[in-house]
């Protein structure tokens, strides 16, 4: 999920650095992402992962880093599994 959180970051977060090299908890705020390039990318993570981002969740905290979406995308992903 990492990678694939990396890949949707590299084409749709704008940012200054390499997603690929930047670490997990970096602040992505402070890397070049700006809110339309997070509208862009949480639209990606929505149709790549099959989830849905509820308005609670559309804050600069869910965005903050790629292990902050990593969580938030694994959440997403428990709440819709088949019971």
């Amino acid at each position: 999920m990492n990678t694939q959180i990396r890949t949707l970051l590299a084409a749709h977060g704008g940012l200054s650095s390499s997603a690929t090299s930047i670490s997990n908890d970096a602040d992505l705020y402070r890397a070049g992402l700006k809110s339309h390039a997070c509208v862009e990318l949480m639209l990606a993570l929505e149709e790549a992962f099959n989830v849905e981002f509820s308005d609670e969740m559309l804050t600069r905290a869910t965005f903050r880093s790629v292990a902050a979406i990593e969580r938030a995308v694994s959440m997403l992903r428990h709440e819709t599994l088949p019971v």
